[in-house]
């Protein structure tokens, strides 16, 4: 450990927001990094536990008390090193993770977890500015082809390993950038986009070749893949979202988030956000905006519809409020459950919880959303008579997760099973699916997910195509 007595002498120190009066006019991060030598006393404060219980809750496997220990000694290069050995994509787990690692750290029985996420970020920008990201070309190439469909995180973790193990691969993307939801669906006040587009770059030098705007299973068939490439790796997102099945949902303004969300991004780029518009164009503007969904994308579309000028925004969840500490004696290490407010929330919005739509009011266009109270006994739901009311709105976006991977195209066509969940069948081990030349990872796999796990999943895919492909691999788990 660096300091035996820094989290004794130390309390923790995170980094900062701008301004949210400033950060509200434009689309750029708006995170304030910590110095050097902060983070250095930061670091200081990991207790390099005898079960460092932060594995337990970081599904890329960080070995996160070494590189804290090698930033507290100011050996960045080694630390960096360190982390690209699990984390093909550090700054952006950096920046979007929501941080298990730090929900299981020992300190934060004390709610004074070690600033693990913080550091991560750091380690990785440092490593970019300082040039020591370079393109890892293998020394020779093995003949072997992996066709990689789906360019999210899972499809490009999964595509630099294979690149890098020196099989020929080529990445499938429909849309016309790389990237997947960190793409189209964090904001890019979470995340600006330049950070993928060097990624990109950087996996282009190593031998990757993207063929973007080209939709498996439709402008490709998966037979053609089939009969092209030796291995295929499904790597595509959880993309059916969950619908709002109630009286008015049809009405114009009742929009999906990823719509919303994507547009947006379009617009940030430069793109013709037309192309993700099948309905139209969409903004907040001036609009009274209902949010149904609590969670993270819920939270973008509140950060968006403020930076958009929505006349208000409100947020409704329909399980009850969660406590604002969690006991710690019953979840740790585990991920707790608990009040969470983001950085959008406190640019504003009203949350109500435990609320129940029942109809979107108008003819035409959306007028309000009337909404009951609800109640949980017994882990069932149940209205509470009398407990009515209707909100204003303008525009309804519907933030209710996702069911799993669309079925049209690219899973019909490839006949592989499907788990009773809807997901591409297929183990934590051999990554296979039914077809034992059709691979699956990530969301597609596991459904709706974290970062994290893409990463892992698409990590561990590589591992088990290498193997197949080679009969052995060196590729780490």
């Amino acid at each position: 450990m660096g300091k035996e007595t820094g989290f004794l002498e130390l309390d923790r120190h995170d980094r900062s927001y701008a301004d949210p009066k400033e950060r509200l006019h434009h689309y750029k991060e708006f995170v304030i990094p910590l110095a050097d030598n902060e983070l250095k006393d930061q670091a200081s404060r990991c207790m390099n536990c005898g079960i460092p219980y932060c594995h337990n809750g970081c599904p890329v496997n960080n070995q996160i008390p070494d590189w804290n220990h090698l930033v507290y000694e100011d050996d960045w290069k080694n630390a960096l090193d360190n982390l690209h050995s699990t984390n093909n994509f550090p700054e952006f787990t950096g920046r979007i993770c929501p941080a298990p690692c730090e929900a299981s750290c020992t300190l934060n029985l004390i709610d004074q977890p070690v600033t693990i996420k913080s550091i991560e970020c750091a380690i990785v920008d440092k490593g970019w500015k300082e040039g020591w990201i370079v393109p890892y070309v293998p020394g020779e190439r093995t003949g072997k082809s992996v066709a990689v469909v789906g360019a999210g995180p899972a499809g490009l973790a999964c595509a630099q390993q294979l690149a890098r193990a020196g099989h020929s691969v080529t990445v499938f993307e429909k849309h016309d950038r790389v990237g997947g939801l960190l793409r189209y669906g964090i904001p890019d006040f979470k995340m600006e986009k330049h950070l993928i587009n060097r990624r990109a770059v950087q996996m282009e030098a190593e031998g990757v070749t993207f063929r973007t705007s080209t939709e498996v299973g439709v402008d490709v068939s998966v037979k053609a893949l089939k009969e092209n490439f030796d291995i295929i790796v499904f790597s595509g997102g959880a993309e059916e979202a969950r619908k709002l099945d109630i009286p008015g949902a049809e009405l114009p303004s009742v929009r999906l988030a990823m719509e919303f969300l994507t547009q947006q991004n379009k617009r940030n780029a430069g793109d013709d956000e037309m192309r993700a518009a099948p309905r139209g164009s969409l903004t907040a503007t001036g609009k009274h905006v209902i949010v149904i969904g609590g969670g993270d994308t819920g939270s973008d579309c509140v950060g968006t519809s403020n930076r958009q000028g929505a006349a208000s925004v409100t947020q409704l969840e329909i399980m009850p409020k969660p406590p604002e500490r969690e006991d710690k004696a019953m979840t740790w290490p585990n991920w707790p459950l608990k009040l969470r407010t983001s950085s959008s929330h406190e640019e504003g919005v009203d949350r109500d919880w435990a609320v129940l739509t029942k109809r979107v009011v108008g003819e035409n266009d959306v007028k309000g959303l009337e909404c009951i109270r609800v109640e949980w006994v017994d882990g069932k739901m149940q209205e509470v008579e009398g407990s009515e009311f209707t909100l204003e709105a303008d525009l309804i976006l519907l933030a209710m997760g996702f069911i799993g991977p669309r079925k049209q195209g690219l899973i019909d066509q490839s006949g592989v099973e499907l788990d009773p969940r809807g997901n591409v069948k297929a183990d934590t081990v051999k990554y296979q699916s039914s077809d034992p030349r059709i691979f699956a990872c990530g969301d597609m796999r596991r459904g709706q997910s974290l970062v994290v796990w893409a990463i892992r999943e698409g990590r561990q895919c590589a591992r088990a195509v290498d193997e197949v492909l080679m009969g052995t691999s060196e590729l780490p788990l």
